[in-house]
């Protein structure tokens, strides 16, 4: 039995927001474990875009907050009222937790839950040496898997899953162009585009992410500093367009990603990295019959259905390097710096 009430750990926790600077590695009190929860050793954590704009400062984090939403451990206790597993089972985590109750909950599609949060922004994260989950909140880390691997993919994986799969309903052959191929929502997007059969267009800033995109399953890849993104799909598509827009950096990308769509073609977008306030020519929208879909996280199905691809090998996730988790402030400002391609992980 471990005596969670008096034991500490360390986490990686914010006070303030502003740069790399505010994030403290230090030691807190481990929560009680609560009957229908699993106490976790956290083995490796994702880092992910999202860890960056908390700490940098979205409106209404509530803090000090723990960052981080992806990771890989094992069960070290479980709570009286826990059945689904046993100290040893090595799992990962859920990103996103919602209620289980609602109507949207009881459909599979948790990600419109009203109380819908993500670990690491709307609460406490897991980027910590313990951590303590709902027991429905952990899937089993594929067996072919080391800890860090397994936390390097299921934020960008579910999140790219539910864009191209349960939003774009993508078919064999549509062709689908992916910015930032080279990011982890972008190079998760290339391994599923190539798994159902898409041609793959993707966008990358350097010679040495056009080839990485081109090594993942990209049929052609283009130098968006270089080149007009719009323009060089016309190219390839002779004047025709692609049929989806995987579409996460905003601001920065948002009309040459309306230009390279298709008529009756579909932009899915999940993200605002380059700023969130776009145009829309609502004559071009009607006239062409765009679809314009927003797409957040995913449901547990999603995650389940790549966890299942990467036990058989259909998937993999690519990490770019590794931190032990009491340097993490170098880590954000490796991250930050622009060059790394895949993902990086903190090490426990």
């Amino acid at each position: 039995m471990v005596e969670t009430q008096s034991r500490l750990m360390k986490a990686v926790r914010i006070h303030e927001h502003g740069g790399a600077e505010v994030i403290r590695w230090e030691e807190i009190p481990v929560p009680q474990l609560p009957p229908a929860h699993v106490l976790v050793k956290v083995r490796a954590s994702g880092i992910n875009h999202l860890d960056l704009w908390v700490r940098s400062g979205i409106p209404g984090i509530d803090l000090p907050r723990i960052l981080g939403s992806d990771f890989s451990g094992e069960v070290v206790e479980t709570g009286d009222a826990v059945s689904r597993w046993s100290k040893g089972d090595e799992i990962i985590g859920i990103p996103g937790r919602s209620c289980g109750m609602c109507d949207a909950c009881l459909e599979g599609r948790e990600n419109l839950c009203p109380e819908f949060r993500i670990y690491g922004e709307d609460m406490d994260g897991i980027q910590s040496e313990f951590a303590i989950l709902p027991q429905n909140q952990l899937l089993r880390k594929p067996s072919s898997m080391n800890h860090m691997e397994a936390a390097a993919y299921p934020l960008v994986f579910q999140t790219a899953w539910t864009m191209l799969q349960d939003r774009a309903d993508i078919k064999p052959l549509d062709t689908i162009l992916v910015l930032g191929g080279a990011g982890g929502i972008g190079s998760a997007a290339i391994q599923i585009a190539r798994y159902f059969h898409g041609r793959i267009i993707a966008t990358a800033g350097s010679d040495q992410k056009m080839e990485f995109c081109r090594r993942l399953g990209a049929d052609e890849v283009i130098h968006h500093h270089r080149e007009s993104i719009a323009d060089r799909v016309k190219e390839i598509t002779a004047g025709e367009g692609v049929d989806v827009v995987i579409e996460h950096p905003g601001k920065a990308t948002w009309d040459e990603s309306i230009r390279s769509l298709k008529k009756g073609g579909t932009l899915v977008t999940c993200g605002a990295t380059t700023g969130y306030l776009v145009n829309l020519d609502l004559r071009f929208l009607f006239s062409k019959q765009y679809n314009i879909l927003g797409s957040t996280m995913g449901s547990k199905s999603a995650l389940q259905a790549v966890t299942d691809l990467m036990e058989e090998g259909e998937f993999s996730p690519v990490i770019n390097q590794m931190f032990p988790a009491e340097d993490v402030v170098e880590a954000h400002r490796y991250m930050e710096s622009g060059g790394h391609i895949g993902k990086v992980v903190l090490t426990f």
